[in-house]
């Protein structure tokens, strides 16, 4: 599995596409794979929701919920959900194609005017799709999409998701090479103030092998309708890690909120990646927000509420504060959240090491010299399976009143990092023996002093599997 698509909820269920080989480990035969989740938290895995065709695969898209039935496709009262999707035919050629589902979400059928979008382009793909309210009533669907090759983000509208007419492009900007995808555009509210709200307008990138690989980066701007305007054009990274690829947020999830889930894995390496008989997984969601971050509007990403359902309450550990030379080990387990604030007093460097056992650790550390978090898996496990997958890398984030916050969680073969509530991540795959599972507190070169540690085993939820 890869890229997360047609995010969608509706009814009560969160649904997950996602492109899926069917008949192997590797990427190919590329069909729209389904699970759905009524809380983010338990997940049942479904037949093949959208299957390859003859001389058709299908790429990426998005999916949404037709309020209006303004497609046509739905039955009586109940609105459809119409999934927009790249059809890559055998030619080469790459085109925008509807499908629909009448009984929500768990069987599709393509629409007979397939492709309704087509530039006559190789690299034309990734269409994300949303309604444009422009009023009490008025509004219009507009498509987002990647000409991949270009490095430019499209912008189309339609009133019935059958016909587009071109609005503009974005790009390029801030990029030397590669290729842009999995595009995606929203709005939120800056520091929860309803009435100033920015668009975010996120793009993956794909540089290529001969650096550390795909990642996923955002602008912040204005959309009027009809152009991003971005406030720079300078781009940011999403995730300091190598390991959070193709992530958009879903549409019509309940209370205005805005849910990310992005692909945890990195184009380098994720052909050769040690798993078996299955190779490909998601980063748990990530609810955002946008917050003004020393005068810079900034997306923050947070655990949500519903992932709580994991805490194993009657083993958590609580310590701190107390001050730091050196390590101090303690025993873990194959799962577990880490919530720490670290206040250097002295020490030039402190962090944490992670699934530790049998020689391996993955290690989180913060220089208080240069002011960058980083995390180290070259000593984390297996790493030699492609040349570059054992690296460092690192992100910038000050000091907050002198301390940081770290929320750290560890499955069993990931490590998902949220500095101060979110407003730097970095994701990484890791592949440690299974008896990795202690963790150490480390301060180098002096003392730090440890505010608080609350240490929480969670509970695995393995997915149901209906296909």
């Amino acid at each position: 599995m890869n890229d997360p698509n047609g995010l969608v909820y509706f009814k009560g269920v969160y649904h997950l596409y996602f492109q899926y080989n069917p008949e192997a480990n590797v990427w190919g035969n590329m069909s729209w794979g389904h699970a759905s989740s009524p809380d983010l938290v338990h997940w049942t895995e479904h037949p093949v929701a959208i299957p390859q065709g003859e001389g058709e695969a299908i790429y990426s898209g998005s999916a949404v919920v037709d309020h209006r039935n303004s497609s046509g496709f739905g039955v009586g009262d109940d609105p459809p959900l119409v999934a927009i999707y790249t059809s890559a035919y055998a030619g080469g050629r790459q085109a925008q194609s509807l499908a629909f589902s009448t009984d929500g979400g768990m069987t599709w059928t393509k629409h007979s005017g397939n492709p309704v979008l087509d530039r006559t382009s190789t690299a034309f793909r990734d269409p994300k799709v949303f309604w444009y309210s422009a009023g009490a009533e008025a509004g219009y669907w507009v498509m987002v999409a990647a000409e991949a090759e270009a490095r430019q983000i499209v912008f189309y509208q339609s009133d019935d998701l059958r016909r587009w007419d071109y609005l503009s492009a974005f790009g390029p900007v801030d990029s030397a090479g590669g290729l842009w995808e999995c595009p995606d555009l929203f709005a939120l509210p800056v520091d929860g103030d309803p009435d100033r709200k920015s668009w975010v307008l996120i793009v993956s990138r794909d540089p290529g092998r001969d650096t550390s690989g795909s990642f996923t980066q955002y602008f912040v701007g204005d959309f009027d309708g009809i152009r991003f305007t971005p406030a720079s054009d300078a781009s940011r990274r999403l995730d300091g890690g190598r390991d959070l690829y193709a992530a958009v947020s879903f549409d019509n999830a309940p209370n205005g909120r805005r849910i990310l889930i992005g692909w945890m894995s990195n184009w380098n390496y994720a052909a050769y990646v040690p798993t078996s008989p299955w190779r490909g997984s998601m980063s748990l969601p990530r609810e955002l927000s946008l917050a003004t971050i020393q005068g810079v509007v900034t997306l923050v990403q947070h655990l949500p509420a519903e992932l709580r359902v994991l805490d194993q309450v009657a083993d958590r550990r609580s310590i701190g504060p107390f001050d730091l030379e050196g390590t101090r080990s303690f025993d873990g387990s194959a799962q577990y959240r880490v919530d720490v604030t670290f206040e250097p007093l002295d020490a030039h460097e402190f962090g944490l090491d992670l699934m530790v056992g049998d020689g391996q650790a993955t290690r989180l550390r913060y220089d208080v010299r240069t002011a960058r978090l980083g995390l180290d898996r070259t000593h984390s496990g297996e790493t030699g399976f492609e040349g570059s997958f054992a690296s460092i890398e690192s992100a910038p984030i000050p000091l907050l009143d002198g301390a940081l916050h770290l929320r750290v969680l560890v499955d069993r073969g990931s490590v998902e990092v949220f500095a101060h509530g979110g407003a730097v991540s970095l994701t990484e795959q890791v592949f440690s023996t299974d008896s990795s599972t202690g963790f150490a507190l480390g301060s180098f070169g002096g003392t730090t002093r440890v505010r608080a540690l609350e240490w929480t085993p969670l509970r695995s939820e393995p997915i149901v599997d209906l296909g």
